[in-house]
């Protein structure tokens, strides 16, 4: 069996007296999309910090493409495509030069792609980026992610407080595009019914802790009642007990 793209072993990372992870462990093999689930604060951004080697590991370890991301920064990062809610890019620039400034960091990047995807995304290449919409930041975020054809793509919340167009393209053929062509996707989300739509395997998390970590089809059909199979929100409120979409910010 190959070696997971993600491999994340007994990994406990606190802040003062609060524990953000809790003996994380988690494998994520090559070629499929994988949901982490938790509410807002259950610790899904710190675990995505530590995959991106922004955070140490205080105890236990961390491996990506097999690689300390820390210890690596170059050998990893250039192999993963990143967006997250903040998704803070330079207002001042234009597409086009954001273009040619995010190619330089990327040795695999595709010009031809990214043209592919700017006309796809609708994105002006003239326009500055303080003057897009939130949306249209969102695609431009995207773009950058994918132009270099990650052999992994992080989404860490990328579709809060988005609408239903920009969600369809981060959550729909895009996501399943990557995945088909055997790059993994790890997407990061409290919006469950989204997650359930694209997810191959689903971990949630709350508290630090993993709750659980399964194939989506097994999670169904082992929570099956009486025939009826319940929603991925369901599950998570039998498991931890409120809604990851409705639980408050610590």
């Amino acid at each position: 069996m190959s070696e997971p793209v993600i491999h994340v072993s007994d990994l406990t990372r606190r802040f003062g007296a609060t524990t953000a992870l809790a003996a994380v462990t988690l494998a994520l093999p090559r070629g499929a999309v994988y949901g982490l689930v938790g509410a807002n604060g259950a610790g899904k951004t710190t675990l995505i910090k530590h995959i991106l080697g922004l955070l140490r590991a205080e105890t236990g370890s961390v491996r990506v493409f097999g690689l300390d991301p820390v210890a690596d920064p170059v050998g990893v990062l250039s192999r993963i495509g990143y967006l997250s809610e903040e998704n803070d890019l330079p207002g001042w620039m234009r597409v086009d030069e954001l273009l040619r400034y995010s190619r330089a960091f990327y040795p695999a990047w595709d010009d031809g792609y990214a043209a592919q995807l700017r006309q796809a995304f609708a994105l002006d290449p003239t326009a500055k980026i303080a003057s897009l919409s939130k949306g249209q930041k969102a695609r431009a975020g995207l773009l950058i992610a994918l132009a270099h054809r990650p052999e992994l793509l992080v989404l860490d919340e990328p579709s809060s407080g988005l609408d239903p167009i920009v969600r369809r393209d981060i959550l729909g053929a895009v996501i399943r595009t990557i995945a088909d062509e055997g790059r993994t996707v790890l997407f990061s989300s409290h919006l469950l019914g989204e997650v359930e739509q694209v997810a191959d395997h689903v971990t949630m998390i709350n508290q630090g802790r993993i709750v659980l970590s399964a194939s989506l089809a097994a999670l169904r059909e082992s929570h099956r009642v009486d025939g009826r199979v319940p929603s991925l929100d369901e599950i998570f409120v039998a498991h931890v007990g409120t809604s990851a979409r409705s639980a408050p910010d610590p």
